[in-house]
């Protein structure tokens, strides 16, 4: 038996010590880590599927708008679905009414979309911000039993070095939970950011155009706003 697998056995035994004697600092930190794993998958998913090519679509969108278009304008901002669709097609839809302050309406529907970009965000950041004082609080009872150990007489060295580990290992749980947690918030902050960005400039776009545009749709029916 090698170096390398002695010391992987070592470290399972060790971190099995840890479970089991260091239970109330374990289980808080192993649940932050199953709730860390749930959110990035879930919002993993829900950013890939509301990811969409919103320069072409601008680029189509603008093309109907300087035509008068806005039913044309109404199915495009539906076909392209999603977030960014559901934002443009409100974005028109407030065209179509006249509506007189189109700055706070349109503004009003991304603060709700939004909502739904940072849902369980919070999550994470909690979870970056407590995990390692969950670890801090396991090392601190480890080192507090492993001191009680070597003050005890005739304590085993065996002993003592299993405490310590499981001190460390406490600590470096709780950091290892930490750090995935705030790297993925960092990451999605930054992708809901992005998304911010393209309402923006669906904004300026509308705005560009809230006065010029025909405010007659075609077909004399004002296009409907999708829930």
């Amino acid at each position: 038996m090698d170096a390398t697998t002695v010391h992987g056995n070592k470290f399972f035994e060790y971190f099995f010590a840890f479970m089991v004697g260091d239970w109330f600092a374990f289980w808080p930190i192993t649940i932050c880590s199953v709730l860390t794993i749930a959110v990035v998958i879930e919002r993993s998913l829900y950013y890939t599927r509301n990811k969409r090519d919103v320069t072409t679509f601008i680029q189509r969108l603008q093309r109907e708008l300087e035509r008068g278009n806005l039913e044309g304008a109404q199915s495009l901002s539906n076909q392209l679905g999603g977030v960014v669709g559901e934002v443009a097609e409100e974005g028109t839809r407030l065209i179509a009414v006249e509506k007189e302050d189109f700055s706070r309406a349109f503004d009003i529907t991304v603060n709700i979309v939004s909502r739904k970009l940072e849902k369980y965000l919070s999550i994470l950041g909690t979870i970056g911000a407590t995990a390692p004082f969950l670890g801090l609080f396991g090392t601190v009872v480890g080192v507090i039993v492993t001191l009680q150990i070597l003050g005890e007489a005739g304590g085993q060295t065996q002993e003592v070095v299993i405490g310590i580990a499981k001190a460390l290992i406490a600590t470096g749980y709780g950091l290892l939970v930490a750090i995935i947690a705030v790297i993925m918030n960092n990451y999605y902050n930054n992708t809901v950011r992005r998304f911010e960005e393209d309402f923006q400039l669906l904004k300026l776009l509308f705005l560009s155009f809230s006065t010029l545009v025909n405010h007659t749709p075609q077909g004399g029916s004002q296009p409907g706003y999708r829930r």
